[in-house]
């Protein structure tokens, strides 16, 4: 089934609920949210977008975002959400690597890739008119369709296309509603986060259940903002990183807020830890949930309900707290070694999972798509143990990805724009733990010999290749990198000369601003 139906039976059965709010105004009813997807959809159909094409989504957070996902999919089409604080450059290759028929942008994004030459076509969702015949209705498209092409990253630093299908995103909105938080119509979704991301994939169970959208007018995330609009708004979800859990909290404490009209808060994306989930409990009240997922199984591995987060009885509360929680409705999940062999309570491994929110595979990379998913289970790399009680814990991330501020950065994508400036010769990023941000980008650089070169030179050099938040916040000079034998870098010894409280002051970390 399209998940665009789902929009369809809400418009029918309340076509005039409120759906969108651009803060605190209303700008669509739900009958009009339809209405103008139907239109942008044939409009598409009619430029020559066909069932399976793929339609790139490139905008900020806006009342206009939730119209364009569901246009794409009434026509039958991929979307293909990507990120808007990517550069102009990274963002010309998911366009490329997908075959995006058409890029939906608008504003200073849409001039940022006007200067990139490629066979996609930009177009302004806030100035054409598409003055098409609308669509009568939904697309048809089944279950194991791909609806979603979500572009991640591995170890080569090269993003993947992650196929998400129509089923995936039924099953995940499901188990949503019996795994997380029940969603009803007079509650509101408050997109705080990118929606290309988390944010976005919550949209459809708020869709079903006829709820309302509400896009702040910073498009971004300020915990000002953020408690304004669900206390006027009220019965407000949101999801948001740990580092936005932190920053909300912080503001609530000084401002003495208790975050009225606060419904669900859903945090995943990075390390919580557990000071700041209990000190934002201790201000909040039990509105807090977290989930585990991945790209390739997106927000549909774990869940740790409200009641579980809120606990402070229960004999091993503690414990459940600093897990993610336990298998949702549509998987199943296990631990193994590294010969493949099933683990037992509390034994740590490699976390696999089996079920309906398992994507389809990787776009256009079968080998990729082989080795992750085996005998129908879904290679995570991450590692965890469960317990007796089926609560998984997280371990380590056997892959070396940083994840700051709930944004996921690969080391090796970082490190290849580094060696392309002229004076370096090698560099190794890793991540360091940041009290806001969970991690942060460290890069240790060795230069080419007589090379002259400082932070600033390749900040700006990162600046030029690739999006702010993911260049190093913080560099090192080393006369060489920690190897073994085999000549492999030493992560390990960077991570414990990161922390060293004791440098030398020739090549003393230098952070960047």
């Amino acid at each position: 089934m399209n998940i665009a139906n789902w929009l369809t039976r809400t418009a029918v059965r309340s076509p005039d609920r409120p759906a969108l709010f651009d803060g605190m105004q209303q700008v669509a009813c739900y009958g009009e949210v339809e209405a103008r997807s139907l239109q942008i959809a044939g409009w598409m159909r009619a430029q020559g977008v066909a069932p399976g094409d793929r339609v790139a989504v490139f905008m900020q957070n806006a009342p206009d975002y939730l119209i364009a996902l569901f246009a794409v999919w009434a026509a039958g089409a991929i979307v293909v959400p990507i990120n808007a604080k990517l550069h102009a450059k990274e963002v010309a290759w998911i366009l490329e690597n997908s075959e995006a028929r058409l890029c939906l942008t608008h504003g200073a994004l849409k001039a940022s890739l006007e200067e990139i030459e490629g066979p996609w076509r930009l177009v302004d969702i806030e100035q054409d008119g598409f003055g098409a015949k609308a669509l009568c209705h939904v697309t048809h498209r089944a279950g194991e369709d791909t609806a979603w092409l979500f572009y991640t990253s591995g170890t080569t630093g090269r993003p993947k296309g992650v196929e998400i299908t129509h089923r995936n995103l039924l099953s995940m909105s499901l188990c949503y509603q019996s795994d997380v938080a029940a969603v009803r119509s007079d509650h509101a979704t408050i997109y705080a986060a990118p929606m290309s991301h988390g944010a976005g994939l919550y949209s459809m169970m708020h869709v079903l259940q006829g709820a309302r959208h509400v896009f702040p007018p910073s498009r971004g995330f300020d915990p000002t903002e953020v408690l304004s609009l669900a206390r006027a708004h009220g019965r407000a979800h949101m999801f948001a990183a740990p580092t936005m859990v932190k920053r909300l909290t912080d503001y609530a404490e000084m401002s003495d807020e208790c975050g009225e009209g606060l419904e669900t808060v859903v945090y995943a994306g990075g390390p919580m830890y557990e000071a700041d989930i209990l000190k934002a409990v201790n201000r909040f009240g039990p509105v807090f949930a977290q989930i585990y997922g991945q790209g390739e199984s997106p927000m549909g591995i774990t869940a740790l309900t409200k009641e579980e987060v809120a606990d402070r009885h229960s004999r091993d509360w503690r414990l459940r707290l600093n897990s993610v929680g336990r298998a949702q409705s549509a998987v199943e999940v296990r631990i193994c070694g590294a010969d493949g062999q099933l683990l037992g309570p509390g034994e740590v491994g490699e976390i696999e999972v089996r079920g309906d929110t398992v994507m389809a595979g990787y776009w256009n990379a079968p080998e990729a798509t082989a080795s992750t998913l085996v005998d129908g289970w879904l290679r995570t790399g991450d590692m965890g143990r469960l317990d007796a009680q089926g609560y998984m814990t997280l371990m380590d991330r056997s892959k070396d990805v940083i994840i700051s501020g709930g944004s996921n950065i690969y080391p090796r994508e970082v490190e290849n724009v580094l060696l392309q400036h002229a004076a370096v010769s090698e560099v190794s990023v890793i991540g360091d733990p940041h009290p806001e941000w969970g991690e942060q980008v460290v890069a240790f650089v060795v230069l080419r010999d007589g090379a002259i070169c400082d932070s600033d030179a390749l900040d700006r050099h990162c600046l030029n290749q690739i999006a702010r938040f993911k260049r190093p916040k913080v560099y090192q000079f080393l006369d060489a990198l920690p190897k073994n034998n085999y000549g492999k870098v030493l992560k390990t010894e960077l991570r414990t000369l990161a922390r060293s409280d004791v440098a030398d002051p020739e090549t003393a970390l230098k952070s960047v601003p």
